[in-house]
């Protein structure tokens, strides 16, 4: 299950209000990627529908409870520390910070050597629900050596969340886990 508290627990790193991963805030971590990835396509649909239905709700609760909860008593990895990489492109700017997130999410299950079955499911359910699968969806030219490596070199910067991963994490390592993202996306596309 693709969490980034998994991560920061299993390192023993601290999380971002300075104590190590609580199994509450690792749980609520879980249970919020479990409704997102059970309810989140049938919520964008009411969204469109301009509908209430339960599937939103859970949604909802998810996005505004148990994200900020697990975030605050789990801890944050690769994904958030590639957003400030990616956020320092100039293309992105006009991208929302989940979206940036969301593509930091596929590049550190990549460099994490997560099952190809798990990092598959996280494509299918971003494409399901509109979040960006290749760099070009935030702003990216994934050509641009210069752009990737400016995105790898800001993400391992000292005091970074890329370093809360159970292993050193090196500039070398996240560009080329960007680009195998960025190329396993475009396929999908």
């Amino acid at each position: 299950m693709a969490h980034p508290t998994r991560t920061v627990r299993e390192s023993c790193s601290t999380t971002v209000v300075g104590g190590l991963p609580s199994r509450t805030g690792t749980a609520l971590a879980k249970l919020c990627c479990e409704i997102l990835l059970a309810d989140g396509p049938a919520a964008c649909a009411a969204v469109e529908a301009k509908a209430t239905t339960p599937a939103l709700e859970r949604v909802v609760e998810a996005n505004n409870l148990l994200s900020g909860l697990g975030f605050e008593s789990g801890g944050l990895a690769v994904a958030h520390a590639v957003h400030n990489g990616i956020s320092e492109i100039e293309g992105s700017h006009c991208h929302i910070h989940g979206e940036k997130v969301a593509f930091g999410l596929l590049t550190q299950l990549v460099l994490e050597g997560k099952p190809q079955s798990e990092i598959d499911e996280i494509y299918r359910y971003q494409q399901a629900v509109g979040l960006p699968i290749c760099l070009a969806q935030v702003g990216v030219d994934a050509n641009s050596d210069e752009q990737l490596n400016r995105i790898a070199e800001r993400s391992v910067i000292p005091g970074e969340s890329s370093h809360n991963e159970p292993f050193p994490v090196s500039a070398a390592a996240v560009s080329a886990a960007l680009r195998a993202a960025d190329q396993w996306g475009r396929r999908l596309l």
